[in-house]
């Protein structure tokens, strides 16, 4: 189960460096649009496309990173006034809530993007990018986030992380 742990805290951790270059790669994308657009009076095809679908894939790929960093928002005015056992209890409930929520969107989301692969579904816009790369990033990013929910459920039960800590 350690094994298990450590490849998924890794995977999470290469998940993190790929969005961040995503998202680098956008806002780099986004200056050489406004460059062309305003400096040179040049028109733009594919950028707006291209930035979109890089914000969308950081989204998703970088997931796993942020619940293995607990970056995501979490309210927890409720576990904070719990014991050490019911809050040990709500920990639980949440991780299986989690895991069958990102379960499901991963089985969803592989689905509309196996329709876009058959199809061969491509932009409304001149670019006319395949689809099924961009959105190859959604079930991507949430069976890696089911995967990692997987592992903090592990850390869980081994009492190796505290709930809501």
């Amino acid at each position: 189960m350690q094994g298990y742990v450590r490849a998924m805290r890794a995977i999470s951790q290469l998940c993190g460096f790929v969005a961040a270059g995503l998202i680098a790669a956008g806002v780099i994308v986004v200056c050489e649009m406004v460059i062309l657009r305003y400096v040179f009076g040049e028109s733009t095809i594919w950028q707006t496309d291209f930035t979109t679908y890089c914000l969308i894939g950081a989204t998703f790929v970088g997931s796993p990173y942020v619940l293995m960093t607990r970056g995501h928002v979490n309210v927890d005015i409720l576990p904070h006034y719990m014991g050490p056992k019911a809050r040990r209890r709500l920990a639980f409930a949440s991780s299986f809530v989690t895991i069958a929520f990102a379960l499901m969107l991963a089985v969803l989301t592989f689905n509309f993007w196996m329709e876009a692969w058959e199809q061969r579904w491509v932009s409304d816009t001149m670019w006319r990018a395949r689809l099924w790369i961009p959105y190859s990033s959604m079930p991507i990013g949430l069976t890696l986030l089911t995967l990692q929910a997987i592992a903090e459920l592990i850390q869980l039960v081994k009492r190796q992380t505290t709930p809501f800590g």
